[in-house]
This record gives C-alpha cells, sequence and structure tokens, in this order.
C-alpha cells in the first residue's frame, strides 16, 4: 500500500483558513463527494462522531482525521493544507495546518489501520511536512505526498 493508491490528486487542496474544526470536515467532506462520491453529511457525520471519541491532532501541525463509511470499497483519502493553522485541541496543543483525512468501508480493519499508519509515518518525517508548508499548489503537495513513502521505503 502507498499513498498513490489513497489519494487521487484532486483531493488535494490549499486553504486559506478554516473557521472551526466543524468547518474543516465540511471541506473534506466536499471534497470526498466531489472526488470519490460520498455523501457529504454523512462524512460530515462519521469525522465528528469520531473526533468526540479523541482529538485526532497528533502534534506538529498535523492532524489526521478519520472515519468509516458506508459505500466505500476502499480506504481513501483528502489532504488540506491551511494557509492559518487552526486550534484542533491537538496532544500538543499547537495548531494545525496538515490535514489527512482517511476514509474507509464500515467493515474493513487491517486496511483501515494499514492506511492510517501510513500516513502518520508519513506525516512524522519533518523533512516532508517542511516540504507540504512551503508548497500551495495542489499538484505538487500530491506529488511530495505520494513520493516520500514510497523514497523512504526504498
Amino acid at each position: 500500500m502507498d499513498l498513490s493508491h489513497l489519494l487521487k490528486p484532486a483531493a488535494v487542496r490549499v486553504l486559506g483558513h478554516a473557521t472551526s474544526k466543524k468547518r474543516l470536515f465540511q471541506d473534506l467532506a466536499e471534497i470526498a463527494q466531489t472526488v470519490y462520491g460520498l455523501n457529504a453529511a454523512e462524512t460530515v457525520d462519521a469525522l465528528q462522531e469520531r473526533e468526540s471519541l479523541g482529538p485526532t491532532g497528533v502534534g506538529h501541525g498535523v492532524a489526521l482525521p478519520h472515519a468509516r463509511l458506508h459505500g466505500l470499497d476502499r480506504v481513501v483519502g483528502a489532504f488540506i493544507r491551511l494557509e492559518k493553522p487552526l486550534d484542533f485541541d491537538a496532544v500538543d496543543r499547537q495548531p494545525v495546518d496538515l490535514v489527512f483525512a482517511l476514509l474507509a468501508p464500515k467493515d474493513s480493519g487491517v486496511e483501515h489501520l494499514k492506511a492510517l499508519a501510513l500516513v502518520s509515518r508519513t506525516l512524522r518525517d519533518a523533512a516532508t511536512c517542511k516540504k507540504l508548508r512551503a508548497n500551495s499548489d495542489p499538484a505538487a503537495l500530491h506529488a511530495v505526498l505520494t513520493e516520500a513513502r514510497s523514497t523512504q521505503a526504498a
């Protein structure tokens, strides 16, 4: 599994800012609806439900919101780079500017966990995050994300 299988280029965006976590989830859900055909309202609900279990802000400006949904046959992702960081209740109390959402089939088990681990490893890499923060072109962001793990794996 690599990020190019999870993340379509059209699912990568740069936003000026999000006014709240809920608004950010709505933006992610709109991407999921446009790119993957998912119901936006169900996606927002699923992301919020998962977030209510505990914040998905993992530190160093990174958040990994994730949810399981009906209507998916594989794990998919959406990435947003915020130009203005958002308070996300992250574990280190730092605002978030790199957000990688994973959406998995309702009954997915190991695949969801493998995808989450892959994204987490990728975004724990300081050099990768630096490149992501230095780019505002979605195509360049997609390239950074999808090349990061394949070069590290080689």
